[in-house]
């Protein structure tokens, strides 16, 4: 199971942003109601307004990753003297949507989905299917992270652990004892109903990155519940 975290909060919050001016807004319900690709001159139709207006505004919603942008010939004329491709438009696949301190529903969303269509095709209980694929998911993370870091920078290890925490959400905070806090959890909402399930897949996820990584320091992962702070700690073993 490979998980795609998608646009990072920074990216999110530019998007979210970007939708923060009515014209932009208008531009992008129209987009969302269209059933497919949209040109300029569409929309600058569509809502009685100069097609130079509609071009920028539309451009900012593209630079802030809200909508999709692809060049191509419409009316159905190609080859010579068919003109210049137009420039269309359409929203992103990704959803517009930012929190603060960061959540990852959608991570934890395929963690129980996964693990609940495993367990009704092989009848093992829901649970046990959920600790090995959190593990599994969280491998895989830590192995595709530590290769491409192999790649650019090194093999600085424990750092790209950390930043494999900090782009999932957790906030890592290091102490005098090289154990590493987690500031923030990723599925606050989900631990609050379901602590026991949700801590322990979050410990297994975690586990699974430290395996996939493997840091020099042989770091491991376990349940410490601390008031304000996630539910994990990370510390040398």
């Amino acid at each position: 199971m490979v998980v795609d975290e998608g646009i990072g909060l920074d990216r999110r919050i530019a998007g979210v942003a970007a939708l923060d001016q009515p014209l932009r807004r208008d531009l992008y319900r129209l987009l969302v109601a269209a059933s497919g690709w949209m040109t300029r001159d569409d929309a600058a139709g569509a809502l009685d307004i100069p097609r130079s207006v509609a071009a920028f505004h539309l451009d900012k919603l593209a630079d802030a990753g809200v909508v999709d942008v692809r060049f191509e010939r419409v009316g159905g004329r190609t080859g010579p003297g068919a003109g210049r491709p137009s420039k269309l438009y359409r929203p992103a696949r990704d959803e517009v949507a930012a929190s603060v301190p960061d959540r990852h529903y959608d991570l934890a969303g395929a963690l129980l989905a996964s693990a609940v269509a495993e367990s009704a095709t092989t009848g093992e209980p829901v649970r046990d299917v959920l600790r090995v694929t959190a593990r599994s998911t969280g491998r895989q993370v830590g192995e595709q992270s530590r290769a491409a870091r192999e790649k650019a920078v090194g093999d600085d290890r424990r750092a790209e652990f950390i930043g494999v925490l900090e782009s999932h959400g957790y906030e890592p905070v290091t102490g005098a004892d090289d154990e590493i806090a987690l500031a923030n959890c990723p599925f606050h909402r989900l631990a609050e109903q379901q602590r026991e399930l949700v801590c322990g897949m979050n410990l297994d996820f975690l586990g699974g990155v430290l395996e996939g990584i493997r840091p020099g320091d042989h770091l491991t992962a376990r349940l410490d519940p601390v008031p304000d702070y996630c539910c994990v700690r990370i510390g040398p073993s």
